[in-house]
């Protein structure tokens, strides 16, 4: 090449194609890896979940052996609260809460 304006046009291209090619990598690693995290973020709050539920209802079996429902005094003593009743209500709005997780998850991606 005897132009050197042609030369470094040339080698500018090189470059940016270079440079393109490098960062197109990058990203794709970096996305990767978001995408690794998101991936075991969720299996681990899954876990976490399923083990509350599962502690909350080997709890509750064992307050309710021998008993379908029991009642105890409220926290000011004077209304009983069915036991049952309050595990399926809490029940209840831990399947309404997966829900909305899901549904802001879904919504996020």
């Amino acid at each position: 090449m005897s132009n050197p304006i042609l030369q470094a046009f040339f080698v500018g291209r090189a470059v940016a194609e270079v440079v393109n090619e490098r960062l197109e990598v990058a990203l794709t690693d970096a996305l990767s890896e978001l995408g690794k995290f998101d991936a075991e973020a969720r299996e681990q709050l899954r876990q976490f979940t399923d083990e509350v539920l599962e502690r909350a209802n080997r709890a509750a079996e064992a307050a309710n052996v021998g008993q379908s429902t029991t009642t105890v005094r409220g926290p000011s003593g004077s209304d009983p609260v069915d036991l049952q009743a309050m595990i399926d209500e809490l029940r209840a709005e831990i399947a309404l809460l997966r829900t909305e997780l899901q549904k802001y998850r879904s919504s996020s991606v």
